[in-house]
């Protein structure tokens, strides 16, 4: 913990494209009396990096910044271990302490605002693995903006395995997506409206896509009580996942679950629903034509999540207003969590309620993540991969129902 290097592994983007991914050799960053230098425990490789792989200057959180002269340390997801903290921050953030960030930083930039667009001019955002250092490297740089909008969260229970506390961040996108669920109840059709977040206690959930985040909108939907949770895709591999993972944790629940092919599910949704539509549709996958035929699967003041993400230039989609205005359907979406979601996803994971062992598929150093992004744009992987920096160079491994002993051990072979 004392001894800090003066230089580490980080990756890096240099421009559009993977052949700007590299890991490069960079020098530790040291903090400013408002800044914190943190040991990276472990970290996520998320999907979100093709975005900004294949725009780079123009994503969003980008902004303009020149590549090439100032490339983005990547990474979004991970649990970090504070070494040094600056003389204004001593007391708040102590040596040893452990946190997990929230990537999206409701905050305008403070440093280095020349190098955005129009010296950041307008920006109300910044984001972790993007204008700001982010995990995939060995140590990062935890600035004012992440401090200052209260995105740096403490990990509850030092017991927490790495890779649970560094998978709080994607999960806490689906509690953060389901939480924007509405529905509105009346005690009796004389008494006030009462609108309650959050999926329908008693109804039929149906979720379309049993990717990695589909696979943790599944999960995460038990904490509703959904009388019948029914998961769709194309893929039979990704729906026998769900079965022999998660069906027996629901059932344990008390929430009856389904996994089938698209045809199948919908079949079994009416069913189930009595003809009459699921109250609660998460369309988890970038498709915009389940996107648009969703809308007509759902019930009488049913809610539509979009939280997969179209391509822009095919972003825009036909609305069935007459549903809207007759059947009081809502379409709601979301792009990410917020602290909240990390400190409640945090709270679900210590106690036992969500189990983010589950979704890992593969394990590995830091040079093995243009590898990992190659493989997650490439629909090779299952599940989550997480990896550890600070670990001697090993290739990726499987992980699958991954526990702090298997972690552990892992750790100690390779330390």
């Amino acid at each position: 913990m004392t001894t800090i290097p003066e230089t580490m592994q980080a990756v890096r983007l240099h421009g559009v494209g993977f052949e700007n991914l590299k890991v490069d050799r960079v020098p530790v960053p040291r903090p400013n009396d408002n800044q914190l230098l943190a040991r990276v425990d472990a970290a996520g490789v998320c999907a979100s990096n093709l975005k900004i792989i294949a725009q780079g200057s123009e994503h969003t959180f980008i902004n303009g910044i020149d590549l090439k002269k100032f490339p983005a340390q990547l990474g979004d997801e991970g649990c970090i271990t504070v070494v040094t903290a600056g003389k204004n921050l001593r007391d708040r953030f102590p040596v040893g302490k452990r946190y997990c960030i929230q990537p999206a930083v409701d905050h305008p930039p403070i440093n280095h605002r020349e190098r955005y667009r129009n010296g950041g001019e307008g920006m109300q955002k910044v984001a972790v693995g993007y204008g700001l250092p982010g995990h995939l490297a060995q140590y990062m740089l935890v600035t004012e903006e992440t401090i200052e909008a209260g995105c740096i969260l403490p990990v509850p229970d030092e017991s927490m395995p790495f890779f649970a506390a560094a998978l709080c961040e994607p999960i806490s996108c689906a509690i953060s997506g389901q939480d924007r669920h509405v529905h509105i109840f009346q005690k009796t059709p004389a008494s006030p409206r009462e609108a309650r977040l959050g999926l329908l206690p008693g109804g039929v959930t149906l979720i379309v896509g049993a990717g990695p985040m589909g696979r943790m909108h599944a999960e995460a939907a038990l904490r509703f009580k959904p009388r019948c949770v029914i998961v769709i895709d194309i893929a039979e591999s990704r729906l026998q996942w769900v079965r022999d993972v998660l069906v027996q944790r629901a059932g344990a629940a008390g929430v009856e679950m389904h996994a089938l092919a698209n045809e199948a599910g919908l079949e079994l949704m009416r069913k189930a629903s009595h003809g009459l539509g699921a109250d609660d549709i998460i369309v988890a996958v970038g498709v915009r034509d389940l996107q648009i035929r969703a809308q007509a699967w759902l019930a009488r003041g049913g809610t539509l999540n979009l939280f997969g993400g179209l391509k822009r230039g095919e972003h825009i989609i036909d609305l069935d207003t007459l549903r809207v205005h007759y059947d009081d359907i809502r379409v709601v979406g979301s792009s990410g969590g917020s602290p909240a979601d990390i400190v409640e996803t945090l709270r679900m994971v210590a106690a036992g309620e969500f189990d983010p062992g589950l979704h890992m598929t593969m394990v590995g150093s830091l040079d093995q993540a243009p590898r990992s992004l190659e493989m997650v744009k490439n629909t090779e992987t299952e599940g989550k991969i997480v990896l550890y920096p600070n670990i001697s160079p090993t290739p990726l491994t499987p992980a699958r129902k991954w526990r702090r002993s298997d972690e552990e051990a892992f750790l100690r072979e390779r330390s």
